[in-house]
């Protein structure tokens, strides 16, 4: 399926920023489709998106993961089809939260300890 036959209420993949998601298309627009966030594949980095992996930076940004049936553009390159089952939006919070901190223990960069440190706040703000 390429993307030119997707079409609004099919449930997509995205990537937005640095974060993969699940989600379905609600609008399309020349440029992107608007997707609806249903689940987190993957949690946003952590600090400057023009600096990736960079702690000297003027703001290392603390970088939350889009929110349950938040809406987001999406490039049209970026959305592809998804099929099975859609996880819990909070069960998928947590597991892609819980894999990119087991990724960051690896690192040993000064990067790595800022964006655990970041975490572990929106871990606590995530799941009070």
């Amino acid at each position: 399926m390429s993307e030119n036959t997707l079409q609004i209420g099919d449930i997509v993949t995205g990537i937005a920023k640095t974060g993969k998601y699940i989600g379905e298309i609600t609008n399309i627009r020349p440029q992107h489709y608007l997707v609806k966030i249903k689940a987190v594949l993957k949690h946003p980095l952590q600090g400057d998106l023009h600096a990736p992996k960079e702690v000297n930076v003027p703001i290392f940004h603390e970088r939350r993961a889009l929110a349950f049936n938040e809406q987001t553009n999406i490039p049209l390159k970026m959305v592809r089809p998804y099929e099975g089952e859609i996880p819990s939006y909070e069960k998928s919070l947590h597991d892609a939260l819980n894999k990119a901190v087991q990724e960051l223990e690896t690192d040993n960069s000064e990067w790595a300890k800022r964006s655990l440190e970041n975490l572990a706040i929106l871990k606590i703000d995530y799941f009070k």
